[in-house]
């Protein structure tokens, strides 16, 4: 089992296919992906690196791997890397972060390639006001996708980034959704970033604030599975969805930490906020799993306790999209 040197052991990889978006969230990329780029991204790993990568994580004890990007559909041979990921021993559980752009005609090849668990990032449930904050008018589509996966089985997450100037007014919108909706709803503090500072300045909401509302009006919380993200996920006998709250503000944050993150190009990063990442493209084009593996068993030692970001210190990460959150 990976475990660093304060006892935390890491069941789950966060394994970005492309740094490309097609969205401009005013949080994120409010300029878009830049001119001249490929659609996919700089030299990402390929399926069979991809393989190399999963197996030597899968061999250290990891349980459950989320594709994220930038925007993972963005990948012409994504249904490939999912049914990499999903052929692999030791795997129990796929996960994929999107967008939701190219859902509806998308959600069933990935169903068919094995996807278990699927997070749809939806930051407002009106329209105009999802329009000015991704650049897109395309919630309808979004959702459509959402439905779709409820009907094939898929767990389902929608994330929403809490931000005060533009969708924390729509707070009760999004509840009233979730009491129909069987999903579970996650509410992600906005996190400063080198990109955002003055936009994270004057949009910064504390989760905790949510979360006294929720205990309040008697939401209870979940007990956490060891394969479970960051967040602190709440039922109500009175919704049929869950709503959950992700805090990287709160004192005790890290101290839970069970994933580790590797950028397309093959970079192994130890925390989100770390200063940099470990290259580890050569040994992964060698495809020797298990000296990649004995090589990421090395470099779990120099995992930090926490993050720096109550002061300010956002380390090598200038946007969301270079990691996939």
């Amino acid at each position: 089992m990976l475990q660093d040197s304060y006892g935390r052991r890491f069941y789950y990889l966060r394994l970005s296919v492309t740094d490309i978006c097609n969205f401009r969230c005013n949080y994120c990329l409010p300029d878009g992906i830049g001119c001249g780029r490929s659609l996919e991204g700089e030299n990402p790993l390929t399926v069979a690196e991809v393989d190399t990568v999963i197996r030597a994580f899968a061999s250290l004890g990891t349980e459950k791997v989320r594709l994220t990007g930038g925007e993972p559909s963005l990948r012409r041979d994504l249904d490939s890397l999912i049914a990499a990921v999903n052929d692999c021993d030791g795997i129990r559980r796929v996960a994929i972060t999107t967008n939701g752009y190219r859902l509806p005609s998308q959600i069933d090849g990935w169903h068919a390639a094995g996807l278990d668990q699927l997070n749809v990032s939806v930051d407002s449930l009106d329209p105009a006001q999802f329009r000015r904050i991704t650049g897109h008018d395309r919630l309808d589509r979004a959702l459509a996708g959402i439905d779709r996966a409820l009907e094939l089985g898929i767990q389902t997450k929608v994330n929403a980034v809490l931000l005060r100037q533009h969708n924390l007014a729509g707070f009760e919108q999004f509840l009233d959704w979730v009491r129909q909706t069987p999903v579970t709803l996650r509410f992600i503090e906005l996190m400063r970033t080198g990109d955002n500072r003055e936009f994270f300045a004057s949009n910064h909401v504390s989760g905790t604030d949510i979360e006294s509302r929720l205990v309040k009006d008697g939401w209870q919380q979940v007990v956490r599975a060891r394969d479970a993200g960051p967040a602190r996920e709440y039922f109500h006998p009175d919704y049929a969805g869950r709503v959950g709250l992700i805090t990287p503000y709160s004192s005790d944050f890290c101290a839970s930490c069970n994933r580790l993150r590797m950028s397309a190009q093959g970079k192994l990063h130890l925390c989100l906020f770390a200063d940099a990442g470990f290259d580890l493209r050569r040994e992964i084009a060698a495809g020797d799993a298990e000296a990649l593996a004995q090589h990421i068993r090395e470099l779990i030692g120099g995992k930090n306790a926490g993050h720096e970001l109550q002061r300010g210190l956002t380390g090598a990460t200038r946007n969301l999209a270079m990691l996939g959150g």
